[in-house]
């Protein structure tokens, strides 16, 4: 059961990715990446797993070191749990690239590819990303004008 549970957790996640890298000037995108509870059914995956081995996920968490996360994730539901989680915050950090790169103007051939980095190496597509916000920022500013709070480009200013 938790190897299904392992692999669910992914293909629960999966067409929200697919919406905003195949799909991503279509409405619906924008308006289902918008929405936090995407992740509900990936968190409930989650729970799922993290419930059966609470005690030694609390551990964990309460009391971080590597020998007491290595006990944790060489139980089957700790490791499915803590890839669940992962998953979660993923698909949470990939919806935020995807609205950003909207509201900066980052064409979809651009920000796909980015999100695909980001499924697989989150870390690594958060970090370009962010570079690429701050070159698309900087050049907002010293273009037509400067962002306001919201982040947008004003002119005049």
């Amino acid at each position: 059961m938790t190897g299904a549970l392992f692999e669910i957790s992914f293909v629960l996640a999966a067409p929200f990715w697919l919406l905003m890298i195949f799909l991503p000037g279509r409405a619906v995108t924008a308006r289902i990446a918008a929405s936090p509870l995407t992740v509900l059914p990936v968190l409930a995956v989650y729970l799922a797993m993290a419930l059966p081995v609470f005690p030694e996920l609390w551990t964990a968490v309460s009391s971080p070191d590597i020998d007491t996360f290595r006990d944790l994730t060489a139980l089957a539901n700790g490791a499915g749990a803590v890839w669940a989680q992962v998953i979660a915050w993923d698909l949470l950090l990939g919806q935020w690239i995807f609205l950003e790169s909207r509201r900066l103007g980052i064409p979809p051939l651009v920000t796909g590819p980015l999100l695909v980095l980001t499924i697989l190496l989150s870390p690594f597509g958060l970090l370009l990303f962010l570079t690429l916000r701050a070159v698309r920022t900087r050049g907002a500013r010293s273009g037509s004008g400067l962002p306001d709070r919201s982040g947008d480009v004003v002119a005049g200013r």
